[in-house]
C-alpha cells in the first residue's frame, strides 16, 4: 500500500473540517496541477495519507484514508482533473511542523521538502515510518 501527503489550507478546509465530516468523508476537490492529478489517480481505497496544514501553520496534523478512487471533478468545467474521496482516520498526538521535517535529516528527499507547492504528494514507506515516531502515532 501507497502512502500519501494531502495539503490543505486551514481556512479553506481544515483537519476539523475533515473530522466533522465523519465516517462518510468528503471528496478532495479543487486540485488543478497535472502531478498532483496523476497521485490522485494512483491511490487506491483503504491508502492512508498525512493531512497538512499549508499557509502559515506548515505541519502535519492528523491521517486520512482513502474511501473512493478517483473520479472526474464536478467542479473543474473543463473535464480534465478529478478528486477522490477521504475521511479522518486520527489526529497526530504530537503535530509534526515542515522545520522538524527539515531537521530531520532522514527526510531530505521526501517531496514536501522539495516540492512544497505540489498539494498531493507520495510518501515513501521509510518518510511514513519517520513521520509517524516523530508525531508518536505508530506506523500502520
Amino acid at each position: 500500500m501507497a502512502h500519501w501527503l494531502l495539503k490543505s489550507e486551514p481556512s479553506t478546509w481544515s483537519w476539523d473540517d475533515q473530522v466533522k465530516a465523519g465516517a462518510k468523508g468528503t471528496a478532495w476537490d479543487g486540485v488543478r496541477n497535472h502531478l498532483a492529478k496523476q497521485h490522485l489517480m494512483a491511490m487506491k481505497r483503504g491508502e492512508r495519507a498525512f493531512f497538512y496544514h499549508s499557509g502559515d501553520d506548515k505541519e502535519l496534523v492528523g491521517v486520512i484514508e482513502m474511501i473512493g478512487e478517483y473520479r472526474l471533478d464536478p467542479g473543474d468545467k473543463t473535464a480534465t482533473f478529478g478528486m477522490v474521496d477521504v475521511k479522518a482516520i486520527a489526529p497526530l498526538p504530537i503535530p509534526v511542523t515542515l522545520a522538524m521535517c527539515k531537521a530531520e535529516r532522514k527526510l531530505a528527499g521526501m517531496v514536501l521538502l522539495n516540492n512544497s507547492r505540489l498539494s498531493v504528494q507520495p510518501v515513501t514507506e521509510a518518510e511514513w515510518t519517520i513521520l509517524c515516531r516523530m508525531s508518536g502515532m505508530k506506523p500502520d
